[in-house]
């Protein structure tokens, strides 16, 4: 007995494979074609090359402005120039005598109850001393004669005045028991910085 034929079954295996890889084809094309879809750059984009700007909403307080800033550091600036000129003026000041310390602080208590330029005006001149020779401070040298024929005190006030001429600073020396033709020199010094550039004025002179 012979086996029966199989030939007449392949062509339907045959259509079989070929609807099958058509199938399979059609799926790939159109997974190809929905990847590309999505990243050729559609109408919504997942993603955005700008960054967002922070959100100020959650911020406190307000950022200075640039001109606040440059106050401010002006006014630090010159703060630290005036501390430093009073250290300076303190330092030098502690090489005078304590005499002359106490000098002063008797000039100036005398000059309270002066009105005008007092009464020894003549008597005194002032010059100024080098910058080099006080630490970069402004201070004269106030020259105190005793003109009379008699024993005297001194008392003067001398002020600082900017371009304005407007006083920004006063300073009080003195002279002790100076004997008929006797000269003194004490000093009158700046605690001002260097800079803006002030001038000294003799304002009063009295003699006591």
């Amino acid at each position: 007995m012979h086996s029966p034929s199989r030939g007449p079954r392949r062509p339907g295996r045959t259509r079989s494979a070929a609807v099958a890889l058509a199938a399979i084809a059609a799926a790939t094309s159109t997974l190809a074609s929905c990847s590309t879809d999505s990243d050729s750059g559609g109408s919504d984009p997942s993603f955005s090359e700008r960054p967002s700007p922070p959100d100020t909403a959650s911020f406190s307080g307000t950022a200075p402005s640039v001109n606040e800033s440059a106050i401010e550091s002006a006014r630090a600036a010159a703060s630290a120039a005036a501390s430093s000129a009073s250290a300076a003026a303190s330092s030098f000041e502690a090489s005078v005598s304590a005499e002359v310390a106490r000098a002063n602080e008797a000039a100036e208590s005398e000059l309270k109850d002066v009105d005008g330029q007092g009464n020894a005006m003549s008597d005194v001149s002032m010059t100024g001393k080098p910058r080099s020779e006080t630490g970069g401070l402004l201070a004269v040298v106030v020259t105190i004669t005793n003109k009379t024929d008699t024993q005297a005190s001194y008392a003067v006030q001398v002020d600082f005045l900017d371009s304005s001429g407007k006083t920004v600073e006063t300073r009080f020396v003195g002279a002790e028991d100076l004997a008929p033709g006797e000269r003194a020199q004490p000093l009158a010094i700046s605690r001002k910085p260097a800079e803006p550039t002030l001038t000294p004025k003799l304002v009063k002179a009295q003699r006591y």
